[in-house]
């Protein structure tokens, strides 16, 4: 086995822009960029989950890791020939017929690229696996430790479609009472955005929650755990909070004026985000991270509080134009930021940088309430597994964006029911959207059975493979070429693997007709108790209450 080398420095401070449409233009940056050389049908997969439905990447594909996509990334390239390319620093990356180029572009992204990286690369063996085991080995290895099990065990519940931005104590009791009411097993319930006085104001609201170590108190003795909704960004309304934590203290970006520097300002720099204008903590700075951890820390002690959901911390909230305390780069601030999380085992992330092998839990971007977004949950779930974000949830059942669901005319009962099965099947599953609310007796009957079938049959093969995962980095879920190399299913997205021995094939389009089941060589026992002989694509009926899965016969 021929393991990594290291390539000269990409000259990070000198790459010109290049037009994404111009091959000719991208060559000619060719002092800033780095060319490693496929060999013929060689696959590319990495860099940002956001990107997992493309992977493995077709010629012509330009990515780049500076923007994060809603999502993780891992500044990671592996190949089904056993290649990997590894730097500790982002870069932009373009996709061959007979390689990829590698440069420091920014793509658009305003960046700090104040730094040299230099870029790994390898043959860590002949396949898919092979890489990504060797990536995992050397580049961010298993901590040994994973989330707490329930994440995997039962269904996680958050609260933000139903309750979108009016969190309020009547409507959380209501839906945890309507999960037990209707038959659903407890689990990790998430309070989600709004129930805070403010950003940067954690604490309850106090006209929409008059007594929160109450219902704190009444949710636990119902059987949940409560997570709450955080972020590292403070409003720039909450004047006294931003002159306490600013003042003398340096907790939040600053502004950049013409010959000061970083000391010379004791005003927050205005970050836009998805709710406005506010201010980002400056996680460089021990101290502003220390003050939000307190935060954290009094929620727990006073209110009873057993974790936290840590959204936003995407690269793009901290612009190159803004000082920090030690100078970082904006992905630094997001790796920061989900460190912050290790201290706190009930935690969820969905933004990350250089975090994969942690026990984190690792949520995929909002999806739309769209067949295509469904479709886009087996290849983004594979994407995080491949690189080092096992321990992962796939978003919400039938989507996280709440438009979507205020007409009612126009929520897909099918989707919603299709969306819970697939949800079941993965690593973790989140209800938002209360299906005994919107769905009909039959299609809630089956998303009822989905649940059992994953309390029965899922779940002890989940808890295993997580146990292995936290110790050896190994993905929960895997694509087929993971497991079965160089048999032309490189590019098989709607299917996967949990261990080498049971692949799972949900229904990812309307109404109840036949899907195509790609089967590896070897004799599969479905579901519904057929026996099938592998090495072929098959057709199968799958009714509305199926979830096809095969277990291979040894």
């Amino acid at each position: 086995m021929r393991t990594g080398f290291l390539l000269p420095a990409l000259l990070l401070t000198a790459a010109p822009a290049f037009a994404a449409s111009s091959s000719a233009s991208f060559r000619e940056a060719a002092a800033d960029t780095l060319f490693i050389g496929l060999q013929p049908g060689e696959k590319v997969w990495g860099a940002r989950v956001a990107d997992g439905s493309l992977m493995p990447y077709a010629p012509g594909f330009e990515g780049e890791m500076y923007y994060n996509g809603n999502n993780q990334i891992q500044p990671l390239l592996i190949t089904d020939m056993g290649r990997y390319v590894w730097s500790e620093e982002p870069f932009a990356f373009r996709v061959e017929d007979d390689g990829i180029v590698i440069t420091a572009e920014t793509g658009g992204m305003k960046t700090p690229l104040h730094v040299t990286g230099t870029v790994q690369t390898g043959v860590a063996g002949e396949t898919l696996a092979d890489a990504a085991r060797y990536a995992s080995e050397h580049f961010f290895p298993a901590s040994g430790v994973m989330p707490p099990e329930e994440f995997l065990r039962v269904p996680q519940y958050n609260t933000w479609i139903e309750l979108m931005y009016d969190q309020n104590q009547e409507g959380i009791l209501r839906y945890a009472k309507g999960i037990l009411d209707n038959g659903l097993p407890p689990g990790i319930l998430m309070i989600d955005d709004t129930w805070q006085e403010d950003y940067g104001k954690w604490v309850f609201h106090p006209g929409r929650f008059p007594d929160p170590k109450g219902m704190i108190d009444e949710l636990h003795r119902m059987g949940f755990k409560v997570m709450l909704w955080v972020c590292p960004l403070v409003s720039m309304d909450q004047y006294l909070i931003c002159r306490e934590i600013m003042k003398d203290k340096g907790f939040l970006l600053k502004p950049a004026f013409a010959g000061a520097g970083w000391e010379d300002s004791s005003e927050p720099y205005p970050v836009t985000w998805w709710n406005g204008v506010s201010a980002s903590l400056d996680l460089s700075n021990p101290a502003a991270v220390a003050w939000f951890k307190a935060q954290l820390d009094r929620l727990m002690a006073e209110c009873g509080v057993d974790g936290f959901k840590f959204d936003g911390g995407d690269p793009i909230h901290y612009p190159a134009d803004a000082l920090s305390m030690s100078g970082v780069s904006a992905q630094e601030q997001c790796r920061l930021y989900a460190a912050i999380g290790l201290d706190y085992p009930y935690n969820e992330y969905r933004s990350g940088w250089k975090m994969g092998g942690q026990p984190l839990v690792q949520r995929l971007g909002d999806k739309n309430h769209s067949w295509e977004d469904l479709r886009k949950l087996i290849p983004d779930m594979l994407a995080e597994n491949l690189l080092g974000y096992t321990f992962s949830c796939p978003d919400m059942v039938g989507g996280g964006q709440f438009a979507a669901f205020l007409d009612p005319d126009k929520i897909d009962r099918d989707l919603i029911l299709r969306s819970a099965q697939c949800h079941a099947v993965m690593p973790m599953m989140q209800f938002s959207v209360a299906p005994w609310r919107i769905l009909d007796s039959v299609r809630f009957a089956a998303v009822k059975k989905a649940v059992a079938l994953r309390q029965e049959k899922i779940t002890p093969r989940v808890m295993a493979l997580a146990r292995r995962s936290a110790e050896t980095g190994e993905p929960i879920m895997a694509p087929l070429e993971y497991f079965y190399p160089h048999s032309g299913y490189a590019e098989v997205k709607d299917q996967f693997m949990l261990g080498s021995d049971f692949m799972v094939a949900p229904m990812l389009s309307p109404g109840e007709g036949g899907r195509e089941v790609v089967l590896p060589e070897g004799r599969w026992k479905a579901d519904d108790g057929k026996v099938w002989r592998g090495g072929r694509t098959i057709t199968i009926e799958v009714p509305l209450d199926r979830i096809p899965y095969f277990e291979k016969i040894r």
